[in-house]
């Protein structure tokens, strides 16, 4: 079971994520069905990824990026992760990435 305070904190750190997306997608937010059916919306809602929010001690990116994977709606899934006291990371599919990025595959 989840504490309150890091709940509180994976909620803040969604917040801020959605905050710092909207100079590039300005319908991002905070997904609202999170507190009611968990899986119905990504964590950060209003861009053109399946995005999958995690902030703490130690995050198994692998297991949030599976999350994220069985979640998405045909978006690109995609893990914004955040350990205490360090950069935050996005990891996504190499495949999704090149095409991304031009690449071809």
């Amino acid at each position: 079971m989840i504490g309150r305070s890091s709940r509180r904190k994976g909620h803040d750190y969604e917040r801020a994520l959605a905050t710092l997306m909207r100079s590039v997608w300005p319908e991002a937010r905070r997904g609202i069905g999170q507190a009611r059916a968990g899986g119905d919306v990504p964590d950060v809602d209003g861009t053109p990824f399946w995005i999958e929010a995690k902030r703490g001690k130690r995050i198994s990116i692998r297991a949030a990026y599976e999350q994220a994977v069985e979640a998405a709606d045909g978006r690109v899934p995609v893990v914004v992760s955040r350990e205490d006291r360090s950069p935050a990371l996005v990891t996504m599919g190499l495949e999704d990435w090149l095409e991304l990025v031009g690449g071809s595959r």
